[in-house]
């Protein structure tokens, strides 16, 4: 007897890396072996020195073909077993150790849009639909396009034992929201990039494409952004955690760092209107969806909780925007003596 590996690597490909996966039979009770592939057609190595290795990382039960069958996520290795340059998550594994005893949590909201044809689901041929306001977490035919991905693709995620929480529709038409986390750093990112799969290969079945771009319809519409709940043990004790780590996030050169890093575009979608702060000024405030960070109005109440960054882009790489805010948070905390 057999089963079929599905072997999930995220590629080299820039500005904006993608999934690729294959697939792989093995008889049944075989251990995940190592595999290779051609990294001259993932932008991953050039055609003379093509061959890149994958290393199995996180698996979980293949919800889509069921059984014994498993989706296999993978870091790409160099030949001689070293993290490839676009292997992101072998650089945020060393700062999860480092900072392992801090104890950071995440939850991650992915945005996303559905297109057909061209144009985001439920747009007209050659026009618009009404200006966005009924579409957020909306219910009608006329107010909501795609809910049948949408539930089959939390139906999946869940199945696969995914720490998915929750979805929602989105403020334009077409676009949509789940979120992944509470979870770790490295367990948030792994659960995030299978979930993203698990969207695009579903939507297959429909005929939609998925895309993560950030600013997907131009002119008056809302963007799309993952933005990125986090939280240390000392946050969710102390409120003097929680304004130490928002002084970190905006401290000299910090939020320039930071936003180069949290997906292509950005500058697109962060202008300061549609619930964004402009991409180049930071700020912090409670209960305010206008500013970089939110403080959540329960946290100031409570005195201890979470924040939330605001700007990651729905395409940033979760393994980059979990290292950045563990690293430059949780140093912070460590030097206040807040840990």
């Amino acid at each position: 007897m057999t089963f079929k590996a599905e072997y999930i690597w995220i590629d080299g490909t820039e500005p904006t890396a993608k999934l690729r996966s294959k697939t792989r039979v093995l008889a049944d009770g075989a251990e995940l072996p190592i595999w290779g592939f051609d990294g001259s057609s993932t932008n991953q190595a050039d055609g003379h020195s093509s061959d890149r290795v994958l290393k199995p990382v996180f698996t979980c039960p293949d919800p889509i073909r069921g059984g014994d069958n498993v989706l296999v996520l993978c870091e790409v290795l160099d030949i001689d077993m070293t993290p490839h340059r676009s292997n992101t998550r072998a650089l945020l594994t060393e700062v999860a150790e480092k900072y392992a005893d801090q104890e950071s949590w995440f939850g991650i909201e992915q945005e996303y849009t559905f297109f057909k044809e061209g144009r985001p689901l439920g747009f007209p041929i050659g026009g618009f639909p009404a200006p966005q306001g009924g579409y957020y977490c909306g219910v009608g035919a006329d107010e909501v396009f795609g809910r049948e991905v949408v539930e089959k693709h939390l139906d999946l995620c869940l199945e696969a034992g995914l720490k998915i929480s929750g979805i929602n529709a989105e403020v334009m038409p077409g676009q949509w929201e789940f979120q992944v986390g509470p979870a770790g750093p490295v367990e948030v990112s792994d659960h995030m990039w299978v979930a993203r799969w698990l969207l695009y290969r579903v939507a297959e079945d429909f005929g939609i494409a998925a895309t993560l771009d950030p600013k997907p319809a131009k002119g008056d519409w809302n963007g799309a952004g993952a933005h990125t709940n986090f939280s240390t043990k000392a946050m969710r004790e102390n409120y003097d955690a929680i304004i130490v780590a928002c002084e970190a996030l905006g401290e000299g050169d910090k939020p320039l760092e930071h936003v180069k890093q949290y997906g292509h575009g950005i500058e697109d979608r962060l202008t300061g209107h549609h619930e964004t702060a402009p991409w180049n000024k930071f700020s912090y405030g409670v209960s305010d969806r206008g500013a970089s960070v939110r403080i959540p109005w329960q946290v100031e109440v409570d005195k201890k909780g979470y924040i939330e960054d605001r700007r990651p882009n729905a395409n940033v790489d979760p393994y980059v925007v979990t290292r950045l805010l563990v690293d430059t948070c949780c140093s912070a905390l460590e030097k206040a003596g807040l840990v």
